[in-house]
């Protein structure tokens, strides 16, 4: 594992957002969604193409808070642009379990 500083963390904007919408992405490689996510007044949404199809069903996300880098370039899969890198924690079969708040927060509150 490589080191980091302190400088290269103060530099990943992680920010809590809640999900608007999830749909069916079957241009993706992999099993995905397309997510639009709000991250508050600052940040406004983002939409993010997140692996999550093993644990999660579209129904069940709209309303979920997430965690998610939103300071990352523009990233276009199989032609969509995903704004934002939804952060997870990655099982022995990948499947990806969401990293979120487990109170209520504000969208947009930075994660530190």
């Amino acid at each position: 594992m490589k080191e980091i500083t302190w400088d290269d963390f103060e530099k990943v904007e992680m920010r809590v957002g809640t999900i608007i919408s999830a749909e069916d992405f079957p241009d993706a490689r992999d099993p995905a969604y397309k997510l639009q996510i709000d991250f508050g007044e600052e940040i406004g949404e983002r939409r993010s193409s997140a692996q999550i199809t093993r644990r999660y069903t579209r129904e069940e996300l709209p309303g979920r808070q997430i965690i998610a880098v939103v300071n990352f370039p523009v990233k276009r899969i199989a032609g969509f642009k995903s704004e934002c890198l939804v952060l997870g924690v990655l099982g022995d079969q990948k499947d990806v379990v969401l990293l979120s708040p487990d109170q209520k927060m504000p969208n947009g509150s930075r994660i530190a």
